[in-house]
């Protein structure tokens, strides 16, 4: 039995304006803090409770679909329902509102860091760097406990973790996820339930199959034209474009792949890589947002404003091309258990990545005296007992780096 007040999420009037999209999506962009398990939580009170634009079922839906795709998965979720709600205009300024804020407060962090004094940097650095231990200790442990609930899904984390440390971020973690993918779909006798596709899903299968050309021609032909054209924006768009193209897992997962394509080149020195990911911890929206910071920061030009676009738009624009190919094609996708164990398998494979990026770059840049330790562990105390938001302990623990000098 329906109420009769109640719309349903197909039911017209069924669209929404790109700019009312864009204003709902911007007050969650400045309001939506502690990471991608968050973000989800506010969208769901706001588009399955307040607003009744999705039912239960169908939002669950989405977020199943966007657990299945590499990526931000929380960022995937809204620009899904911008799509839904109002076509890819409405998804463009789905993204665009919740980003934002997240963007232009860390170019802006990114300018003030460069003018502070070395002192002030310094003490700066510490806190953020070791705040930034204590969000990727709670982030590896939540996520092995959700990912890694067997012996074998355990042993394939800690075989990826083993293997990105013996041969490097770069070469390890692609060979983790292959491998990870491939015992996944052999060995694993369970599998993720993932639920039938809801009615109404936007797309043919026509775009979709454009999406995903698309796709891979850029993940393939953009480091060959950067090498060809020698060209660092276009090398620059393309190793940020890649990054968003391979990351299973969203979120703190991002870390090590990005550190592995900006530090080595020279782009941005680890220092710098590490206190603006301490610093992406205390601003809302999503973490992926970290890569206007990389860009605002590289060494290379253009810089700046210029490079902070130029990093944002290619790490999220996978999203949108893998977005637009698996809302048409779900139902089919989903048909596939092999497909589902073999997910289960690469989920895994994340949770042993993010482990070996806790143990380096993470932990040995932040933690060299007993004191680094003992303020990890009071930031852990924060995050994982008193539930003090992530934002609120990278301050806090700035504060205690600053007085524990």
């Amino acid at each position: 039995m329906h109420d009769a007040n109640t719309e349903t999420p197909f039911d017209l009037p069924s669209h929404s304006s790109p700019w009312t999209l864009f204003c709902i999506f911007l007050r969650l962009g400045l309001t939506s803090f502690g990471g991608p398990a968050a973000h989800l939580g506010y969208f769901r009170d706001e588009f399955v409770s307040r607003r009744r634009w999705l039912d239960e079922h169908t939002f669950s839906d989405v977020v199943a679909l966007c657990q299945f795709l590499p990526g931000p998965g929380s960022s995937q979720v809204g620009i899904a329902i911008g799509r839904l709600r109002g076509g890819i205009a409405g998804a463009l300024a789905a993204w665009l509102g919740f980003t934002l804020p997240s963007v232009l407060l860390l170019v802006a962090f990114a300018y003030g860091f460069t003018l502070l004094s070395d002192a002030t940097s310094l003490h700066l650095l510490r806190g953020l760097k070791i705040a930034a231990v204590a969000v990727v200790v709670q982030a590896v442990w939540s996520m092995g406990r959700m990912l890694c609930p067997d012996r074998l899904r355990a042993t394939i984390a800690a075989a990826s973790a083993i293997t990105v440390i013996l041969l490097g971020a770069g070469l390890g973690q692609i060979a983790s996820i292959v491998t990870a993918g491939v015992a996944g779909a052999a060995l694993l006798t369970t599998s993720t339930e993932v639920p039938s596709a809801p009615p109404g899903m936007p797309g043919s299968r026509t775009g979709a199959l454009a999406c995903l050309a698309a796709f891979a021609l850029l993940l393939f032909g953009l480091p060959a034209a950067a090498a060809y054209l020698h060209s660092y924006p276009l090398d620059l768009f393309a190793a940020f474009y890649r990054v968003g193209s391979l990351v299973f897992g969203g979120g703190h997962v991002v870390l090590p792949l990005l550190e592995a394509v900006v530090v080595p080149r020279g782009w941005v020195p680890a220092n710098t890589f590490m206190a603006g990911y301490g610093a992406a911890q205390a601003v809302p929206g999503p973490l992926f947002s970290f890569a206007a910071f990389l860009g605002a920061t590289s060494s290379g030009h253009p810089a700046g404003f210029a490079g902070a676009l130029i990093a944002t738009v290619a790490i999220f624009l996978p999203s949108f091309l893998l977005v637009g190919a698996a809302l048409p094609l779900w139902g089919r996708l989903r048909a596939f258990a092999s497909m589902r164990r073999a997910m289960a398998g690469i989920n895994a494979a994340v949770v042993g990545i993010l482990l070996a990026a806790l143990y380096d770059p993470v932990w040995t840049s932040a933690v060299h005296s007993g004191r680094d330790f003992a303020l990890v562990v009071a930031a852990l105390v924060l995050l994982g007992w008193w539930r003090v938001p992530s934002w609120a302990v990278v301050l806090i623990t700035v504060v205690l780096a600053w007085w524990f000098v």
